[in-house]
């Protein structure tokens, strides 16, 4: 079997290794690929008949050009990538890596939370800067500071990450509500299902927590930001065009609300004309939730156990 990796890089910079890849057949590994030039992507792909890819896009037109395509393995537990009408059509098997970032994204929703409500980035270059061996007091802020307990947290989506952040907030003595789609069972006492504009309206802290697709896109529209608190705090782990991202800078601007926190935005790497990177109080990391080392590790074994998985004939993880 000749495997390709179109993006290998973000999931191995170099401190992991390829090998149980290799042992599956013959592995190319590209560090990059262009997101928009199918000709590269199709030229690199080649005759592979398994391609892994991380945020390569996989349409219609690359897949129509690789015929001899089996399998596709998505770096990642959103799928959104690959084309997956075109891979049905075409009998290619599309798995993706659901469950490996439970716990890493959860603590980064909580890292955004508390850098925005306890401003410890701040403060910490305000002390190298000298501010403190000046200040007159032994304790000074530059900023409000907010406590957690007694918040309540709106978690929309309420997956295995959800479900990790509920048990984060729990500890720090947050009520803590939920919206999902479709009804699901709250995993204690302490949890509530509710409305999406409940989840506006009511709630402290808003996190995103659910996949991008056409019926989510843009769900944070000026519409979704009306009906929230002035102080609501937006948290966004999950994918950026979840956001209107235009109408979010402008509610920050207005001060409609009170801050976002986000590791992902609409166009990665972010865009030099991204309103977001002009607004107040807009916390942004670059697409990081992910990256622990423990983390990548395990989706590496994820993603080798998927291919072996289809070779075997017993695949699993499909999502078409």
């Amino acid at each position: 079997m000749k495997i390709v990796v179109l993006d290998g890089y973000a999931l191995n910079p170099g401190d992991l290794d390829w090998h149980k890849m290799e042992e599956l057949g013959d592995l190319t590994v590209y560090e990059r690929t262009s997101y928009t030039d199918n000709t590269e992507i199709i030229t690199r792909i080649g005759d592979a008949t398994a391609v892994f890819t991380n945020k390569t896009p996989l349409n219609k037109e690359i897949l129509q050009a690789c015929p001899q395509l089996t399998y596709i393995g998505v770096l990642a537990t959103g799928y959104n990538v690959v084309d997956l009408k075109a891979a049905k059509e075409q009998g290619i098997t599309v798995t993706n890596i659901p469950s490996y970032s439970t716990n890493a994204v959860a603590q980064a929703t909580f890292a955004l939370l508390l850098e925005v409500t306890n401003q410890v980035g701040h403060h910490n270059q305000s002390v190298h800067q000298g501010d403190w061996q000046q200040s007159k007091d032994f304790s000074y802020w530059q900023t409000p500071l907010t406590e957690l307990a007694g918040k309540t947290l709106g978690l929309i989506g309420y997956g295995a990450i959800a479900q990790a952040v509920a048990m984060i907030a729990h500890a720090f003595q947050m009520e803590v509500i939920y919206y999902n789609h479709r009804p699901k069972a709250p995993q204690a006492e302490w949890t509530k299902q509710v409305t999406l504009d409940t989840i506006y309206q009511e709630a402290d802290i808003i996190s995103l927590h659910v996949p991008q697709f056409p019926e989510t896109e843009g769900m944070i529209d000026q519409a979704a930001l009306a009906q929230m608190k002035d102080t609501a705090i937006l948290i966004n782990t999950a994918r950026g065009g979840l956001l209107d991202e235009s109408a979010v800078a402008q509610a920050l601007t207005d001060g409609k609300i009170a801050a976002l926190a986000a590791d992902v935005v609409s166009k990665e790497p972010i865009a030099a004309d991204n309103p977001l990177l002009q607004a107040p109080n807009c916390y942004l990391t670059p697409h990081i939730a992910w990256a622990p080392i423990e983390t990548r590790k395990r989706l590496m074994e994820i993603a080798v156990g998927n291919l072996t998985a289809f070779i075997h004939k017993t695949p699993r993880n499909v999502v078409s």
